[in-house]
């Protein structure tokens, strides 16, 4: 079965593992997960990804028992792009979460794109 949205599917496997208290979640691979879940871990949301049987083994973490994620939200959609420039990259819950945007540096955080003065489509936040 194809996926139409795979970073959908990628956030809502995340969403359902931790609310089912999962130790680790299986994903399809594909480079843009990839980048996705890279960020996660350097942002300490999970505890690490391997890639195994053609699988992405995502670590999931908590803290006394609850999950570290509170929220996962896709916000670029197949039929709705939203794209952001470099100045007016989103505060997710006043400083607390992190958005992922896909650039033309890559797959970055949004502090990050900041940073470096690129904007591109908001894929997700994460808090």
């Amino acid at each position: 079965m194809s996926v139409i949205d795979p970073i959908a599917d990628l956030l809502t496997r995340i969403r359902n593992a931790y609310k089912a208290m999962h130790s680790t979640v299986s994903i399809t691979p594909s480079r843009t997960r990839e980048a996705l879940l890279k960020i996660l871990n350097e942002e300490g949301y999970i505890n690490g990804y391997a890639l195994e049987n053609d699988a992405l083994l995502v670590n999931l973490k908590y803290h006394e028992n609850k999950a570290v994620v509170a929220g996962l939200k896709r916000i670029s959609k197949p039929g709705r792009r939203i794209y952001v420039g470099a100045k007016s990259i989103p505060s997710v819950q006043n400083g607390l979460g992190i958005c992922i945007l896909s650039t033309s540096k890559g797959v970055l955080e949004g502090k990050q794109a900041a940073e470096i003065g690129v904007g591109g489509e908001l894929l997700c936040e994460i808090w």
